[in-house]
């Protein structure tokens, strides 16, 4: 059974995601708005991190190294100004969509397996994930006409 592979991209990609929104929120404070969502929106994914123990523990879990590596392509740390803070959502979307995107993987194969627990922890964490997706997408319209367009 394949699900491990999934499981530990998912327990990966849900801990890096953590981090990369604690990171964006602590280099970012000028905007309050960021460094408190980032904060919060941390605290989801690190809780989605636990969330999956119960799962890895009964079907195992394969340790990926893939969410780190989009990390390290995609997220190079935090930047600063307008254009950083961009660049810095433009990142975390990323990271949230693997994140996204590897959660209806997950459930798929908890639909198959009939996981009831599963299917509710997918569906819970999910949801989460898809107003993370839905918040950075709004504030990155609203960085984005001032950093191309306003001079600083």
């Amino acid at each position: 059974m394949h699900l491990a592979t999934y499981l530990g991209l998912l327990h990966h990609a849900e801990h890096t995601l953590g981090s990369a929104f604690e990171e964006v929120g602590s280099k970012h404070r000028d905007e309050p708005d960021v460094e408190h969502t980032c904060q919060a929106l941390s605290g989801q994914a690190f809780s989605h991190e636990e969330r999956l123990t119960p799962f890895v523990e009964r079907y195992g879990e394969q340790r990926e190294t893939e969410p780190e590596r989009l990390k390290a392509a995609e997220f190079s740390g935090a930047r600063s100004g307008g254009v950083g803070l961009l660049r810095d959502l433009q990142d975390l979307y990323s990271l949230a969509s693997f994140v996204d995107i590897t959660w209806t993987v997950v459930g798929q194969a908890a639909q198959g397996l009939r996981d009831r627990d599963l299917l509710d922890t997918v569906s819970a964490c999910q949801s989460q994930t898809a107003t993370q997706l839905a918040w950075l997408q709004t504030r990155i319209k609203q960085a984005a006409p001032q950093a191309l367009i306003a001079a600083r």
